[in-house]
């Protein structure tokens, strides 16, 4: 009993800005002490390919590499646990959700980072890494976002699926036109979508089917205190890593951080708060709308780094690394706010459906 007791007040909401903050300190702590930015790390996607070959070196700049996969992967698994593979099937014959993530992904997205880049920050390589950052539509934590948030998360899912097939395409053409000549390997954003979209998504659905087809519905609500509090585990794990990468900076040059934090902030807002005021608009339920505003929000981290490291300055790296630092904490707050919002924008419209079904 007191182990559930536990768990629930993990999972308490509450709480979880308290054990963010604590999570972020010990993080910088950690950076600052053992000074991590001095160290070489290993991309995770290398460091993953070395152990599967059997000559990975578990030195300690290789073991940090390891940790953003692995609190990544403890996120979304319990996530992906609750996706019915029906859901899906609903999710992709939801045409006007899928056209308001693709107008403001692509259209909308990009261009408002460059603007917020070009009023807010003046030197030119952590302008590009600013830009760069808002190319990337999120394939990955907006699903865990959504799932904090109660909303739809197999739609999530389809979402996520449609940015990795479409940005691998596009990501290229817009770093062409918003940045100058490119070049970088395209191999980088397959690899992620498979890392953290496509592990987790597998062992989800494949625990699903064992735990329902062994003790039915009741077998799996059973279990999801125990995976809810593994999933925000995951996500304060993730943060400790995120803040330690860099903390010795944070410490050492926090102009830097707060120089990005402020465009950054203003970008996730306004493109949360639009999308989700659109949604309510179209009359899309909440739970759909959440999707859809945290799906237009997110950025792909992962992707921006990888395409920083290769392609560009130390600099630039540094100005995407920075980006999770800002939009992890920020994502939950609006994972707040959207709660807070539910009744307000969607009450009256749910009421109101669930009453002409009644008749």
């Amino acid at each position: 009993m007191r182990v559930r007791a536990l768990l629930m007040r993990l999972e308490d909401f509450r709480l979880l800005p308290l054990f963010v903050a604590l999570s972020m300190a010990a993080g910088v702590a950690i950076g600052s002490v053992l000074s991590i930015s001095d160290f070489a790390l290993t991309p995770p996607i290398d460091a993953l390919k070395a152990i599967a070959a059997g000559t990975f070196d578990l030195t300690v700049p290789n073991a940090i590499s390891l940790g953003v996969p692995i609190g990544l992967f403890a996120m979304m698994y319990p996530a992906m646990t609750n996706v019915r593979l029906g859901e899906v099937g609903n999710a992709l014959r939801s045409p006007r959700q899928l056209a308001v993530v693709l107008v403001f992904n692509y259209l909308v997205a990009p261009f408002l980072m460059l603007g917020l880049a070009n009023v807010f920050v003046s030197d030119p390589e952590l302008h590009t890494g600013l830009v760069l950052y808002g190319l990337a539509p999120c394939i990955a934590m907006v699903i865990i976002f959504t799932f904090l948030a109660k909303g739809n998360t197999p739609m999530a899912l389809v979402f996520v699926a449609l940015n990795a097939v479409v940005q691998m395409a596009l990501i290229p053409v817009y770093a062409r036109l918003l940045i100058g000549n490119v070049s970088f390997d395209v191999g980088v954003v397959f690899e992620s979508v498979v890392l953290y979209l496509g592990l987790p998504l597998a062992a989800g659905v494949l625990t699903r089917m064992a735990v329902v087809r062994r003790g039915g519905e009741a077998a799996m609500d059973a279990l999801k205190p125990i995976l809810n509090a593994v999933s925000i585990l995951g996500l304060l794990f993730t943060l400790i890593v995120m803040f330690a990468l860099k903390g010795d900076l944070i410490v050492g040059r926090p102009l830097i951080v707060l120089e990005m934090a402020v465009p950054m902030g203003l970008f996730f807002a306004a493109m949360f708060f639009i999308v989700l005021f659109v949604g309510a608009r179209l009359r899309f339920p909440y739970r759909d709308a959440v999707a859809v505003a945290f799906a237009s929000t997110g950025r792909d981290f992962e992707i921006a780094i990888a395409i920083a490291i290769t392609a560009f300055s130390p600099t630039v790296a540094l100005a995407t690394v920075v980006g999770p630092l800002v939009e992890v904490p920020v994502m939950l707050a609006l994972v707040w706010a959207a709660m807070r919002l539910e009744r307000r924008l969607f009450r009256p419209a749910t009421v109101a459906t669930e009453a002409v079904g009644a008749r």
